[in-house]
């Protein structure tokens, strides 16, 4: 009897060695480290945030959910009949002290932005790419005016257009690109299945109102004309000037958007797109980005 338990426990010994052995942890091949982490950008590849923007399955699904959730959202305030309120902040307010106005008879309209909100402009960004540059305002200038034919519309907008505009709503552009150039915006919007646009009516562009690069005139002149229930924008910049506001920490920054009343606004008025390519929200050093009691280093 002690013969077979010593003989018994042996096996089972011997049985949890051979477990352990075959189950030690392995280091991950190249390959699987590949499919969790991407291909790291090459000098002759585009910079990542362009491979995620406009190359990837995820950028495409983002940007086809949220034009999904602003057509339904749109759909759904155009039709009630509860009183419409703007979604545009009132003369005087800001982010952390909101005002909106009561819209009374004013018609419904949704306000865009245009480049990387509407459109991606292909062309422009894969040239600036090649070039090693990040922006140069004479190149950019040359395609506004004549990059029609070259900019796409982003996925799930030209669906979600169509139907914002059988709920009887206007569909209007509030964009930086230069009023100098109005009839290359009108054309590159056309060209991209988005419809017509005018200057002036359906289309408002830098220089329409004194405030240089900031939206908040030419807002506030669209909202005196309709009834704004939604904005769309790449940038928080398309929602309220305050939130590029010099000496604005990347933190506070980050609050404001995130805290208080305005919170409340994004997927309900106020719709925000993905752009990891450009503008004020890259940037920051690891001292911004990581809280230092977060800091951590293998053994």
């Amino acid at each position: 009897m002690m013969r077979a338990l010593a003989l018994s426990a042996g096996l089972l010994l011997a049985g949890c060695a051979q477990t352990a052995a075959t189950t030690a942890p392995t280091a991950p091949s190249a390959e699987v480290i590949a499919s969790q982490v991407g291909e790291k950008p090459t000098p002759t590849s585009p910079p990542a945030g362009q491979q995620w923007l406009y190359g990837s399955a995820e950028g495409a699904i983002a940007s086809a959910q949220v034009y999904r959730t602003m057509a339904d959202y749109v759909r759904m305030a155009a039709i009630s009949a509860a009183p419409r309120r703007q979604v545009v902040l009132a003369e005087g307010s800001t982010p952390t002290a909101p005002k909106f106005d009561d819209c009374g008879e004013k018609p419904p309209a949704a306000v865009f932005d245009a480049d990387e909100t509407l459109i991606w402009n292909l062309g422009a960004m894969r040239y600036f790419a090649e070039q090693g540059k990040d922006f140069d305002p004479a190149v950019w200038d040359q395609w506004e005016k004549t990059g029609a034919g070259k900019a796409v519309a982003m996925p799930g907008v030209i669906d979600a257009l169509a139907i914002m505009r059988g709920a009887g709503v206007t569909i209007i552009v509030n964009t930086n690109r230069s009023a100098a150039n109005p009839k290359g915006s009108e054309d590159t919007l056309r060209a991209a299945g988005l419809g017509d646009f005018k200057h002036g009516e359906t289309l408002f562009l830098m220089g329409d109102t004194p405030d240089g690069a900031s939206k908040d005139g030419r807002r506030a002149l669209i909202a005196s004309r309709w009834c704004v229930i939604a904005m769309g924008g790449d940038q928080l910049g398309d929602f309220a000037q305050a939130f590029n506001a010099r000496g604005l920490s990347v933190a506070d920054r980050k609050t404001m958007a995130t805290s208080g009343p305005v919170a409340g606004l994004w997927g309900h008025g106020w719709f925000l797109f993905s752009n990891p390519v450009y503008g004020p929200s890259i940037r920051g050093g690891f001292a911004d980005i990581f809280p230092s009691d977060k800091q951590w280093e293998p053994n």
